[in-house]
């Protein structure tokens, strides 16, 4: 499978029925604060909250009728989970999600309204994987991976294709980096549609394993991860990482206070909820990572599923 714009309309065509074609949001005050023009996508109201509900449900429309009645298999702490477990749903076939027992409430709770077969495991990667890949041996599912998986990649690329249709003069595209299916999603489709458009990663800081690597050239994953966007604690992938390299033009990191600031900001200003993750792009500029001023700059807000009794500034100071 062959990763280009062609793919990604084809993957848009795919899943249209069974999402949102989410909107574009722009805040006068925001724009004065940064001196440039913002457009936000507000892929925290897609369908499950996130833009995982793209990658998703194209990977699951996109099996065969013999694997698709085997079901579909994952291990996700959060939006993925959900996302696949809704998209198997609407295929109406089983959706085996393996979650660590420290994954947060509302996204358990989302797993199980979609009817998805939860199975918790440690909270390490290796029993993440360990426990999918008993559960596969078992039930024969085929497995969905979050974000190494090229159905999924060209899933997460129609954001920007739909952002893209909807304000085609950006000069600057950001959007956060976990995995990085996102990230290489928007690439691709960014600049076969507008070759000028400079792509931009963003990273916490205590997560940065994406913009060591790219700096160094060659994937430096890391044990260790500590920041408060849950959604971006995993070390980006090798497809994706390969992707960037050829496609993306920068990865830059953020503090935790200024996630924080960012996070809030957008509550206010925007008036729709973001989690901690959706709000690293924003940080970027609060923080001077990126030049903007006088630049028309998309950021992607990429979820808005939040456990609203650990909102961070009830409990911390930016």
């Amino acid at each position: 499978m062959v990763l280009d714009l062609a793919t990604i309309r084809a993957a848009h065509a795919c899943i249209r029925p069974y999402i949102i074609r989410t909107p574009v949001l722009t805040n006068p005050e925001l724009d004065a604060a940064s001196g440039a023009r913002l457009f936000f996508k507000c892929e925290n109201l897609q369908k499950a909250g996130a833009f995982k509900a793209r990658g998703a449900t194209h990977a699951v429309f996109s099996l065969d009728p013999g694997e698709a009645a085997r079901g579909v298999a994952t291990h996700s702490s959060g939006n993925h989970a959900a996302a696949l477990a809704r998209a198997a749903r609407l295929r109406g076939i089983p959706a085996h999600i393996v979650m660590p027992t420290n994954s947060a409430r509302p996204k358990i709770r989302a797993v199980e309204a979609y009817g998805g077969q939860i199975t918790f495991c440690e909270p390490t990667q290796s029993a993440r994987e360990t426990t999918c890949a008993r559960i596969i041996a078992e039930t024969h599912a085929t497995m969905v991976h979050p974000f190494e998986n090229k159905h999924v990649i060209a899933g997460q690329g129609t954001a920007t294709l739909e952002f893209l249709e909807d304000i085609s003069e950006l000069d600057l595209l950001l959007c956060p980096v976990g995995g990085g299916g996102l990230l290489a999603g928007t690439a691709i489709a960014g600049k076969a549609l507008r070759p000028s458009l400079q792509i931009i990663g963003t990273e916490p800081a205590g997560a940065d394993d994406a913009a060591r690597s790219f700096r160094a050239g060659t994937r430096l994953p890391l044990t260790t991860v500590d920041t408060i966007a849950d959604g971006l604690r995993t070390n980006i992938g090798e497809i994706n990482f390969a992707l960037a390299q050829t496609h993306v033009d920068q990865i830059v990191t953020v503090s935790e206070a200024a996630i924080i600031e960012a996070m809030r900001l957008l509550w206010e200003s925007l008036r729709v909820i973001v989690e901690a993750s959706s709000a690293v792009p924003y940080a970027a500029i609060l923080e001077k990572k990126v030049a903007v001023a006088g630049r028309r700059v998309g950021i992607i807000l990429s979820g808005g599923n939040v456990d609203l009794d650990t909102l961070p500034w009830l409990h911390s100071n930016p």
